[in-house]
């Protein structure tokens, strides 16, 4: 397998807007527009290991959003909860937090909060621990998917809202969907390319899954890309772009359907900044055809198309 090598151009600089800040998370939201989320500092972890939920003092968050013309911000403000995902959800912001503790009948962490551009909270609901992704759709359908301690529980969920590893919810937090045909024991990957075209990959068995027709009647099916333990993927539909896996930090696969349930063997690529050295991503993010990669004070975006 041949290796080809691709050097980015910043998309964008937000240095501007990171003074006092660290970035949490990057990510792409279905208006095709990037969302960056910021914390004025990171939380620390309990006993050094574990991410906290609800938080001791009071945090401020700050939300970027950018398109190819403008960034924009919005601060939110004396916050106590330790969000890690942002994502727009029709005219409003859907921010995430990852863990979420149960403490008894009713009474558990509300880890989802919808708020208006102007930082101010509208509602607040619960999507369970251990979540791995967030992405919500154009129809505002919310998707997440479960890292191996919201499936099989941990932080007082012995009955984990995550136990089948991928659900779908409305914008108010009610569940519509949750996958019921896969063994799923931690949902590495997800990709919500439309309402009727949502992507997924999983451990143990390495299957990307891909749920169609919309949650009305959806159908799933399955092939195996021959790839171990990849983070993430995105897609044009015919062609694969994954994280390299298990072992492959800084490389990427490209795939191409070479006969429908099967991918071809495929070639790596390797990433290098504008400064012609390997792009070392603080994080990234797959959603429809393209990848964001966050490095420093610069982000960086490319296309499936861009690299065939």
């Amino acid at each position: 397998m041949f290796t080809k090598t691709v050097t980015l151009q910043p998309y964008a600089d937000i240095s501007a807007y990171t003074e006092g800040f660290e970035i949490v998370s990057a990510q792409i939201g279905s208006d095709g527009c990037m969302y960056v989320l910021l914390i004025n500092q990171i939380p620390v972890r309990e006993r050094g290991m574990f991410v906290p939920t609800t938080l001791k003092k009071s945090y401020t968050y700050k939300v970027l959003y950018l398109d190819d013309q403008d960034i924009e911000e919005v601060v939110i403000a004396n916050q106590h909860f330790n969000y890690h995902y942002v994502q727009p959800l029709h005219r409003q912001l859907l921010l995430v937090g990852a863990r979420c503790s149960y403490y008894g009948a009713g009474n558990y962490d509300l880890n989802a909060k919808v708020c208006d551009y102007k930082g101010n909270t509208i509602r607040v609901f619960m999507l369970g621990d251990g979540i791995q992704s967030v992405q919500v759709t154009e129809q505002g359908t919310i998707w997440t998917s479960y890292f191996d301690e919201g499936v099989f529980g941990n932080n007082g969920w012995d009955k984990p809202i995550g136990a089948q590893g991928l659900l779908a919810w409305d914008e108010h937090g009610n569940k519509r969907y949750e996958d019921q045909v896969s063994e799923i024991a931690d949902c590495y990957a997800l990709n919500a390319v439309k309402d009727e075209e949502v992507w997924f990959y999983y451990y143990t068995d390495f299957l990307l899954g891909c749920i169609s027709g919309g949650l009305g009647q959806p159908k799933v099916s399955f092939m195996n890309p021959e790839i171990s333990g990849s983070s993430g993927f995105c897609t044009d539909g015919y062609h694969f772009l994954f994280d390299g896996g298990y072992g492959k930090s800084g490389t990427y696969v490209l795939k191409k359907i070479e006969r429908p349930g099967r991918l071809s063997t495929g070639h790596n690529i390797r990433f290098l900044n504008e400064r012609a050295v390997p792009l070392v991503p603080l994080t990234q993010d797959f959603r429809e055809n393209r990848v964001l990669f966050s490095e420093g004070h610069s982000l960086y975006l490319v296309s499936v198309e861009e690299l065939v």
